[in-house]
């Protein structure tokens, strides 16, 4: 008896010291798995140059981390929280697709209607014929309408911007049938926006606000940046001459149903758990998050094992099915990802256009679900911000030794060193070939979008590219001029010569 009882007891204290030891050694795992995380974002952060990151991430149904990096304000240095707001850019577009699931269920509209029924007078052509184009094409981004078409979004901060962005389709031609296959056009997701807004008979932003963000608790997001209530704002940041600088783009108050959405984490937290089914308190009906996330499979895949949704990217990888899109505005990024079946989401928001706010999204996803993140990542804007930084730098360095011997020709003049000449035709053949040279300078600086941007304008490339691809044609044009100017001194002034006794 007293042997049993021996046993008895000693099975308890074993029991008591391995239920003691457990969660020290699970939160040792955690905090290891954060600690990782954490040495991640701050190294990549300090590479790619972004200047403040907000990130969060939801674990059946729970925030099990949240933590911001940096700041929402670099001269201010008021660092990044969850309540800091950052435009969310494309993760904009699953709100959108959202939206028209919800009229469709209300019977105002059908995915299968064509888009004419709303807006009447949006007949698109391809090869010159009229197209039909139904909501669902424009959904899946497989209505024809062409990428480019982006460089066309008009800047304004009208009410009726949105329209004036879906009229400027009116002037442009399908690239291919819709239907046929994938090509992702931002404005797609503006021409939902408006196909919402005669549905709803309600503005875009309002119907967006009620409708969606306030059901789902996004009390603290705002449609466009015109509704903003906040000073939580970021400042937003485009890299020049390797940095980050502030920058403040054009208001493109069309563009808002495909990527405008104002957020912060605490919300896009809501958001998430919504997507995993995880918010049972929420006014959306699940079946329409669940119907959303179905890809469409009519066309090839525009990625490895990645097909388009409403809203979303749709990826089989490691085995497992991922939810995902990412978020690219002149001055903001962000990333959202979510594992279904582990209920496991990841989103991140940064105030800089850069494509490491993705990078860093996959990266902390791997590690969280145990894999090593990728660390060998490349920014196509770090990338050209370094070549025309150098390029800024060679043609100011001529720029200053043109100036040098300018002032070194005009002090020659006024010492009587030099004198002005007439043309002879030597000096004229000089001036024509000098001419020729400034002239090709400059119409190379005017062609330079044609040249290496394929055609997109100039304005485009001005508000989306680095800072410093604003910079180097001024520079250029401002050289040439000096260059100019240095070679006219030259050719129409003589050195006087000194006669020798």
């Amino acid at each position: 008896m007293k042997s049993s009882v021996k046993i008895g007891l000693l099975m308890c204290a074993m029991i008591l010291v391995v239920s003691g030891f457990t969660p020290n050694m699970a939160g040792a795992s955690s905090s290891e798995k954060i600690q990782k995380i954490e040495q991640y974002v701050e190294k990549q952060k300090n590479i790619s140059k972004i200047p403040g990151l907000s990130l969060v991430v939801v674990e059946k149904g729970e925030t099990v981390y949240e933590k911001s990096f940096g700041y929402a304000d670099l001269k201010a240095k008021t660092p990044v929280t969850s309540k800091t707001l950052f435009e969310i850019g494309s993760t904009t577009k699953a709100f959108t697709g959202l939206a028209i699931l919800q009229l469709e269920k209300e019977g105002l509209l059908k995915r299968t209607d064509d888009v004419r029924k709303y807006i009447p007078w949006l007949e698109l052509k391809y090869n010159g014929e009229p197209q039909s184009i139904t909501i669902d094409q424009l959904l899946h981004h497989t209505s024809g309408i062409p990428s480019n078409s982006i460089t066309q979004i008009p800047e304004s901060n009208a009410d009726h911007a949105l329209e004036l962005t879906v009229r400027t389709l009116l002037n442009q031609q399908l690239d291919r049938k819709p239907g046929s296959s994938f090509e992702y056009a931002t404005i797609n997701y503006d021409v939902l926006g408006l196909v919402i807004e005669v549905a709803s008979k309600q503005p875009y932003d309002m119907y967006m606000k009620q409708q969606v963000l306030e059901r789902i608790g996004m009390n603290d997001s705002f449609v466009g940046l015109h509704q903003l209530g906040s000073n939580e704002m970021a400042s937003g940041h485009k890299i020049g001459f390797m940095e980050a600088q502030a920058y403040t783009p054009p208001i493109y108050r069309g563009n808002i149903p495909a990527g405008y959405i104002v957020s912060n984490t605490n919300d896009i937290a809501k958001w998430m758990k919504l997507q995993l089914g995880n918010d049972p308190g929420s006014a959306i009906d699940q079946k329409l998050i669940e119907e959303s996330h179905i890809p469409d499979l009519s066309v090839e895949p525009f990625d490895k094992d990645t097909y388009y949704a409403d809203g979303w990217g749709i990826m089989k990888k490691h085995e497992k099915q991922y939810i995902f899109h990412a978020g690219e505005n002149p001055s903001f990024t962000s990333y959202f990802i979510m594992q279904p079946d582990e209920q496991l989401g990841v989103a991140i928001l940064s105030n800089m256009d850069t494509s490491f706010t993705t990078a860093i999204g996959q990266g902390v996803m791997d590690l969280w679900e145990g894999r090593d993140a990728a660390t060998n990542i490349s920014d196509k804007y770090q990338k050209i911000d370094r070549i025309v930084s150098i390029l800024c730098i060679a043609v100011i360095f001529f720029g200053a030794i043109f100036i040098l011997l300018s002032i070194r020709v005009i002090k020659k003049l006024a010492g009587k060193q030099r004198v002005g000449t007439k043309l002879n035709v030597k000096r004229a053949l000089l001036l024509s070939i000098h001419t020729l040279i400034a002239a090709a300078a400059l119409a190379l600086t005017i062609m330079f979008p044609k040249i290496l941007f394929q055609g997109v304008p100039w304005t485009f490339i001005k508000v989306w590219g680095p800072m410093t691809i604003s910079v180097f044609p001024y520079s250029v044009i401002a050289v040439s001029i000096i260059y100019y100017v240095f070679g006219l001194l030259l050719i129409f002034t003589k050195k006087i010569k000194v006669n020798s006794k």
